[in-house]
């Protein structure tokens, strides 16, 4: 690409543009990334998560840019820090300023110390004491809780205002010790020592706040660890910040992310508790609620079954029902009459119309003769002979003088 760009010339100059584009790069295509060490200075982090600074030396400097996304999980710089950096060489067109872009930083020394945490945790590790088998469960109500940390640090009021908080009525007993510098690592294991003697916390905390690795590094010695370990008492540790991690972390009982966080995970939120026995408290009233109106339902069943089998209730009872019978009797009777009475009717009207009196009626005529019988053939009469013709208004009597037979 560079190679496309003619050549300047008096009459044919390059832009200031043009050339610290050019200048640009043959920087980045002329190098690999390299490493640089020096004492950071002129450090600048603006609203954009950036930051620039200079890194110097006795004799010289550079600037130096480091974008947001490489921060993530890299600990804060400071001027006068002295560090060792990766990045590309590139120059800032618009300034024409030369600068090295920083992609991955440590400060001097880290390397040898992230070493040897990776010795002895490969150590430990063999030997057992990062096993999760080993680990102690970490009470739910503690009944005292112990703190081994610094008593000026901020790590102690983070942690007793959490506790303040989240459940006031423990009592917290504070192990002082330092957190940081050479002596702090035999004190941390003296202060857990005497925990364990006493056994007047059935929990402890050892924590401190954020820091570099070289602040941390006593939660990485060996003897440190090798204490936690051997602790009866349960042990969490909250040591720097959530991307710190520490030997104390990984041979503790529970890690936490912060000296907050530990405080959080050991202490019973008293506001939960006090939902969840506000809870059980009215369902208790509800249920004896419901046991009284039982027992009350249940008495007045009872006081009802001695009234039904009380002798007078009884009584009144065989009395109501003889005169249930009583009733159902003379109705029965009454229907039996009446269907006796719709019955002879029924028998009446029928008889009736079988009647002779009834055939009388219509204007027909009973013959007899003197004996009585009645005439039904012509044959059964002979000449002369007086017959008696019974109508309906009466009797007549007539006489024979001739039918179909005589002639």
């Amino acid at each position: 690409m560079i190679n496309t760009i003619e050549p300047p010339t008096q009459h044919n100059p390059f832009s200031v543009s043009t050339l610290n584009r050019v200048v640009r790069l043959l920087l980045e295509e002329g190098f690999d990334k390299v490493w640089v060490e020096g004492e950071v200075s002129n450090l600048s982090q603006p609203a954009s998560g950036h930051v620039y600074f200079s890194l110097k030396d006795v004799n010289a400097q550079i600037r130096c840019a480091c974008f947001r996304a490489q921060l993530r999980g890299k600990p804060a710089l400071s001027n006068g820090q002295q560090i060792v950096c990766r990045g590309r060489l590139s120059l800032y067109e618009a300034r024409g300023d030369y600068q090295l872009i920083v992609d991955q930083f440590e400060p001097i020394g880290d390397g040898a110390l992230r070493k040897a945490f990776e010795i002895l945790k490969e150590k430990l590790d063999k030997e057992g004491l990062l096993d999760t088998i080993h680990k102690k469960n970490i009470p739910v109500f503690p009944q005292c809780i112990g703190v081994v940390t610094s008593p000026t640090g901020a790590a102690i009021q983070d942690i007793l205002h959490v506790l303040q908080r989240r459940f006031p009525s423990i009592p917290v007993l504070i192990y002082p010790t330092l957190v940081q510098g050479n002596e702090a690592a035999a004190q941390i294991v003296r202060a857990l020592q005497l925990a364990n003697r006493h056994q007047a916390c059935d929990v402890l905390i050892v924590a401190r706040g954020g820091g570099s690795l070289e602040d941390l590094w006593p939660f990485n010695e060996e003897i440190v660890a090798r204490a936690i370990f051997a602790s009866q008492i349960p042990i969490v540790s909250g040591v720097g910040h959530e991307v710190d991690v520490t030997m104390s972390d990984l041979v503790a009982d529970v890690r936490a992310p912060t000296p907050s966080a530990a405080a959080e995970l050991i202490s019973p939120d008293s506001q939960q508790y006090m939902r969840v026995l506000q809870q059980l408290e009215q369902r208790l009233i509800s249920q004896l609620q419901q046991y009284v109106r039982f027992a009350s339902q249940r008495l007045e069943h009872l006081q009802h079954r001695l009234q039904q089998q009380h002798p007078k209730q009884q009584l009144q009872q065989k009395a109501q029902q003889l005169d249930d019978l009583s009733k159902r009797l003379h109705d029965a009777i009454q229907r039996q009459l009446e269907q006796s009475q719709i019955q002879w009717q029924q028998l009446s009207r029928a008889l009736h119309t079988l009647s002779p009196l009834a055939t009388l009626h219509r204007g027909y005529a009973i013959v007899k003769n003197k004996a009585g019988h009645v005439i039904r053939q012509p044959q059964d009469v002979t000449q002369n002979e007086r017959l008696f013709v019974q109508l309906q208004g009466g009797e007549i009597i007539c006489r024979v003088e001739t039918s179909d037979t005589l002639s």
